[in-house]
């Protein structure tokens, strides 16, 4: 049996395909949130194009953009939303990710709050997708991931208790 090289984070799903037992595929996400009136934290997901779940904005890595850069242009694409988002990571999730013929794609996501300060109406993936907001317990409860569900909460209740970045 040939061995298969190790293979980059950034490689395509194409490539990621080719060989069982490949290591995850590096995705980077937005958890896009803002204050309700009330002061409560709410987050922005949306629909995967495909199964129509709940997600958050996520994608690939970008040549010549950090990582919070990259998620915070996943934003803008899948969700129409611009604001500032945060270099240090809140944590990682995994995921499968559907690539054709029944065939799927370990993705790990490192996630990074952005905070939302302005929705538009046009933007690169209008109708091909739902937004929603959602108070933190039932964002949590809609998305398929634990991982993802723990640091929604986890980065409510650091909000809350005043932790970094907290407004």
């Amino acid at each position: 049996m040939a061995k298969t090289p190790a293979a980059s984070p950034k490689r395509s799903a194409r490539a990621a395909t080719a060989a069982p037992g490949h290591p995850p595929s590096l995705q980077v996400g937005a958890l896009c949130w803002r204050r309700a009136g009330s002061g409560a934290i709410k987050v922005l997901l949306i629909t995967s194009r495909d199964t129509g779940r709940w997600v958050i904005p996520k994608g690939w890595p970008m040549r010549r953009r950090t990582e919070a850069a990259a998620a915070a242009r996943e934003a803008y694409e899948e969700a129409g939303v611009r604001g500032t988002v945060v270099e240090k990571s809140l944590g990682l999730f995994a995921y499968e990710k559907g690539v054709g013929h029944g065939r799927t794609l370990t993705c790990v996501v490192r996630v990074f709050p952005l905070e939302v300060h302005e929705m538009l109406r046009k933007y690169p993936e209008t109708g091909q997708r739902r937004t929603k907001w959602f108070h933190v317990a039932k964002a949590a409860g809609k998305v398929g991931e634990p991982e993802l569900a723990a640091l929604i909460r986890a980065f409510a209740a650091d909000r809350a208790a005043g932790g970094p970045g907290a407004a």
